[in-house]
């Protein structure tokens, strides 16, 4: 293979990190103004505004920490100043992430106000960029590359050669022992078995299994009329795959032919099993979904579409491949890889995983993504159900 390494930014945690970002994370929504506040003064410094962490509780509390810890102790990410309305859950944020050993620091609103928070932050920011500022990058072995996967828009195109080209990638750099993830429990509507028989073990495929099966019941719970303008989406339909089963067997060809999941995760849960490639339990919306492979602590996003989706993520850089040669021309200025040679028969499979190794290396060396040239930055955290 001709990259068997890519330069990077080693955290203090060992994990290796692909952008330097200075972040400031509200714990909540009422927080995002002061947050917003300190990144408008302070160059170099990316505010993350969301719109939930009040009167949650639960496994929707739960999921909310494990977002909003995961985002900051990503190894795209150099330091984080987090701002709360109170001092409780934002030192619980703040814990979280100093556990990475990266610079952090927290501030809450209540008994000082919002002006004063904000010239606050805006010192601490001030020492966060410039310490970032002053990190190189270094050589690092590929197999410490973290990369997630999704796709979206997908048509007749996705499912032939730009799905496959992600997947044999995947084959390629899953044998080199880099950790990789896949997701999008909805759209293996139709494929589970298929999917089920990629686990590694049993344990695997029965958590599969299980999760896949909940969101049925929750689809049948419901029992809505008008899914079917969701999965398959309009976009979809317009593209030819008439049923989900069609969406669904295209989907799985992100995976390749070699590569086997050794665990499911849950939302925004970090993998524990070493490297290896992993199931994560996610919608397959794109601005829900990537941030909770950010989370993970992914670091690399891989996003085959056929019609064209323009989303994009603050934290994970996210590669847009397409095999449909009119998305290719007519949407050039969101598209990183052309792989409609395929179609032409001008090129192989394996030759595209080779141009898509070959575009993940220099993304991960510095390159920015269409879509980060673009300042797509879509964030949109996953709630369960209505807060207290």
């Amino acid at each position: 293979m001709k990259h068997d390494s890519f330069f990077g930014y080693r955290r203090a945690n060992g994990r290796a990190g692909i952008r330097n970002y200075v972040l400031i994370l509200p714990v909540d929504d009422i927080s995002n103004a002061a947050c917003e506040g300190v990144a408008n003064n302070v160059h170099g410094t990316m505010a993350l505004p969301h719109s939930y962490g009040r009167l949650q509780y639960g496994e929707d509390l739960d999921l909310h920490f494990r977002t909003i810890i995961g985002c900051g102790a990503n190894p795209n990410v150099a330091a984080v100043l987090v701002i709360g309305i109170e001092p409780g859950w934002t030192k619980r944020v703040v814990d979280g992430i100093a556990a990475t050993g990266k610079p952090v620091h927290g501030l809450h609103i209540e008994g000082k106000g919002e002006l004063a928070t904000i010239a606050e932050g805006c010192r601490v920011a001030q020492e966060f960029v410039q310490y970032a500022t002053e990190l190189q990058r270094e050589r690092i072995p590929i197999e410490d590359l973290w990369v997630a996967t999704k796709c979206g828009e997908s048509d007749t195109t996705s499912g032939i050669a730009s799905c496959p080209a992600v997947g044999n990638l995947i084959d390629k750099l899953d044998a080199r022992g880099i950790t990789s993830c896949f997701g999008e429990t909805t759209e293996i509507t139709g494929g589970e078995k298929l999917c089920a028989s990629r686990a590694a073990n049993p344990e695997a495929a029965a958590k599969f299994m299980k999760v896949f099966q909940a969101y049925q019941d929750e689809v049948m719970r419901f029992k809505v009329d008008d899914l079917s303008d969701s999965q398959p989406s309009k976009g979809n339909k317009a593209g030819g795959l008439s049923t989900i089963e069609e969406k669904a067997f295209g989907n799985l060809q992100k995976i390749g032919e070699k590569a086997m999941y050794i665990d499911v995760l849950a939302p925004a849960q970090a993998p524990t099993r070493g490297p290896g490639l992993y199931f994560m339990d996610t919608s397959s919306a794109a601005a829900e979904c990537l941030p909770l492979q950010a989370a993970a602590g992914f670091v690399l996003h891989l996003f085959p579409t056929g019609q064209g989706n323009v989303v994009g993520n603050p934290i994970m850089p996210t590669i847009k491949l397409t095999a449909n040669p009119r998305t290719a021309r007519v949407m050039k200025e969101h598209i990183d890889l052309d792989v409609s040679d395929v179609l032409r028969r001008k090129m192989t499979i394996s030759e595209a995983g080779d141009a898509l190794i070959d575009m993940a290396v220099r993304t991960s060396n510095g390159r920015l993504t269409t879509a980060e040239t673009l300042r797509h930055r879509e964030f949109a955290m996953t709630k369960l159900y209505r807060s207290a």
